[in-house]
């Protein structure tokens, strides 16, 4: 089943729980794929792209959390909280730092790397390989921890 079909799903099932919070989370999202849908001039939107939009949306909640927080305006930073747990489901599960370790020990010996020269190689392997599983700035320190 495709995003679509499943945040559309999801929809419902949020209206008929008479959930608001997950409704505007997720109306969000339907409206961001079909936005890229029709850039995409009616060719299909692959599983990547899908998770990219994904990881955007999180990421967007998670800034504006840190900056209602610092600013003490909890009531709207409980929103965001809330709508990025909901966008998450919708993420293919998130490697521990163990996880990614592991992985990117396996990167960095596929290319070869071995010192912070090298870091460009192994980042481009590395976001290729882990897009969805990890962040960008996780994979990025992680590289830097290991190559230096």
């Amino acid at each position: 089943m495709s995003l679509e079909l499943t945040i559309s799903e999801a929809i419902k099932t949020a209206m008929r729980a008479k959930d608001k919070v997950a409704l505007d989370s997720l109306r969000a999202v339907k409206s961001q794929i079909l936005l890229l849908k029709t850039e995409a001039l009616g060719k299909e939107v692959s599983p990547e792209q899908e998770i990219a939009i994904l990881q955007r949306m999180v990421k967007q909640r998670k800034d504006s959390y840190d900056q209602f927080s610092a600013q003490g305006r909890n009531d709207l930073a409980e929103v965001e909280e809330a709508q990025m747990k909901i966008i998450e489901q919708f993420l293919p599960k998130q490697l521990s730092s163990e996880e990614l370790e592991t992985e990117m020990k396996a990167i960095i010996a596929e290319t070869g790397a071995e010192s912070m020269k090298d870091l460009g190689k192994v980042m481009g392997i590395a976001s290729k390989n882990l897009a969805g599983k990890s962040d960008g700035k996780s994979i990025s320190e992680m590289a830097k921890k290991l190559l230096s």
